[in-house]
């Protein structure tokens, strides 16, 4: 790893694969991104503060970089907030806006944001081989940041307990900071408390549970109503896991359940897999327990997803990195490289007596201003049928990004896909299939352009799918190298990144074995 202190920022250049770079999703300027960090709502902006190498386009030297957004579609980037040193990388975090000036760094009327960081220290610090967790804080909005002078403020002398997320919480003790955070390589989130940020107890610790064979990252803890209702809140718990996702590599798994102000219990329905089986022992077995668990993707590109801190309105809206540590620094793009899912909105609903999750991707109110190039029929309006057939939808355009919006009776059909990113013979692009026998969501990519950059980027993501009335809902973001599928209302989400060849921007969408009703379909294009 290069030493924070001697290298040098590489110049923007425009290199062959812009054309990857997405309209509608987060990337660097010209550097490296990964996790999400101190994801907050402050002043009238979205903070997006992520790791970031400010010296290449790979990982390394890592430091929070910072941008911001009112509406989390349009972003504009600042210069680095956390930078690494000599003794510390700055690895993730949360940022939490101190109402009460608990910490001393504000004032009541106007308090500080406070970053809680992971330090990773390297060989000139005395903590050198652990991992703890220090605070910045920042009075001028979030723009410059000062490191304070009692860091580390929590340390387990441990290599691996990182990646905190703290929030305020009221309970029999009053009103309270709760810090959750993991100890990666023991499978375990630990809980802390604390009244003024600096000085921390311990509460509790869950885990190891459901996926447990790679390590566990970037947790999140945060309460929602079920079908809105206010009588019946449940407690969600995001653990990252990396490797052993269900679709390989690194993905997000959550569990439901109750939090006390000390302990996260989880419903019997969120424990699901069996712990400890092992997919060099038994790989059936272990496959199978992985789709039992509870995903919040099923695809191979969203990971480290958090949620934001101080939302408007109360809403609980997340963002993930969109890549996978299989394969993340060798993405064929410069000078920058990965970027950021669209932000997402969380809601709780009950299926089959059951607490689950739906995302829903925040996306522009009043699209019917932009350019739609393809409206046929409303829920109201008269359908149509193919049967054995393909209906040709409009071509990608550069500079734009895809909102696919359908809702298809099956009916007899076997199969009904969606082909994107085609070439004029049709045999390659990737394919977004619903497999009717199987119950399953299908996204390949397998011929989708370059693949080829890395062994495990050529790939197949499978996600069980129930029908709703005999309906398949979907709605489809495709963007210059990303396809992100929200099913049945967002019951069950697919984010793969895709670099198609030079060309092909041909979609379509067919069915086979059977007859189908296409009963609404709209393609918005968004700048």
């Amino acid at each position: 790893m290069s030493s924070c202190l001697d290298a040098a920022i590489p110049e923007t250049t425009r290199h062959a694969t812009s054309r990857f770079r997405p309209a509608i999703h987060f990337t660097a300027r010209d550097t490296w991104l990964n996790d999400p960090n101190g994801l907050v709502y402050y002043g009238g902006l979205y903070h997006l503060f992520f790791q970031n190498n400010p010296y290449g386009s790979v990982w390394g030297n890592m430091s929070w970089g910072h941008a911001t957004s009112r509406d989390l579609l349009h972003w504009t980037e600042h210069p680095v907030a956390i930078a690494c040193d000599e003794e510390e990388d700055i690895f993730s975090g949360s940022v939490v806006v101190d109402h009460g000036n608990t910490s001393g760094f504000g004032t009541a009327d106007h308090p500080a944001l406070v970053a809680i960081y992971t330090s990773a220290y390297k060989a000139a610090s005395e903590h050198h081989g652990t991992q703890a967790q220090s605070l910045a804080y920042s009075t001028d909005a979030g723009m410059t940041w000062r490191k304070y002078d009692g860091n580390p403020v929590l340390s387990r002398n441990s290599a691996h307990f990182r990646d905190p997320k703290v929030f305020r919480y009221q309970g029999e003790r009053g009103a309270g900071w709760i810090m959750v955070a993991v100890e990666a390589q023991h499978q375990k989130v630990v809980l802390y408390r604390s009244d003024d940020l600096k000085s921390w107890e311990f509460l509790s610790d869950f885990g190891p549970a459901n996926a447990d064979q790679g390590e566990w990252e970037c947790p999140d803890l945060f309460p929602l109503m079920v079908d809105g209702d206010p009588d019946n809140t449940k407690w969600v718990l995001i653990v990252n896991v990396n490797p052993g996702a269900v679709a390989g590599g690194s993905g997000g798994q959550y569990f439901v359940g109750t939090f006390d102000g000390v302990r996260f219990v989880p419903d019997a329905g969120s424990l699901a897999a069996p712990a400890g089986v092992s997919a060099l022992d038994d790989p059936a077995a272990a496959a199978a327990a992985l789709q039992q668990c509870l995903w919040l993707d099923w695809g191979r590109d969203c990971y480290a997803s958090v949620s934001f801190s101080d939302a408007p309105d109360g809403r609980r809206i997340i963002i993930g990195w969109m890549n996978n540590w299989d394969y993340a620094n060798q993405l064929p793009t410069a000078p920058w490289r990965s970027s950021m899912t669209l932000a997402r909105e969380l809601r709780l609903t009950e299926i089959n007596g059951s607490a689950r999750l739906i995302q829903q991707p925040v996306l522009p109110p009043a699209r019917a201003e932009e350019a739609v190039h393809a409206v046929i029929g409303q829920m109201d309006a008269v359908a149509f049928d193919l049967r054995d057939s393909a209906f040709r939808l409009p071509d990608a355009v550069p500079g734009s990004a895809h909102i696919i919006e359908a809702e298809i009776l099956t009916g007899s059909a076997s199969h009904v896909a969606f082909h994107l990113f085609g070439d004029s013979e049709g045999s390659a692009g990737t394919l977004l299939t619903y497999h009717a026998a199987a119950n399953q969501l299908v996204l390949d990519r397998r011929l989708s352009g370059n693949t080829g950059f890395h062994e495990k980027f050529p790939s197949v993501e499978a996600a069980p799918l129930v029908l709703e009335d005999g309906a398949l809902k979907l709605q489809i973001v495709v963007d210059h190298c990303s396809v992100e599928v929200f099913a049945q209302d967002g019951k069950v989400v697919l984010t793969d990144l895709v670099f198609p060849e030079e060309g092909h921007t041909g979609n379509r969408l067919t069915v086979s074995g059977g007859q189908a009703t296409i009963r609404t379909l709209t393609v918005t294009a968004l700048n």
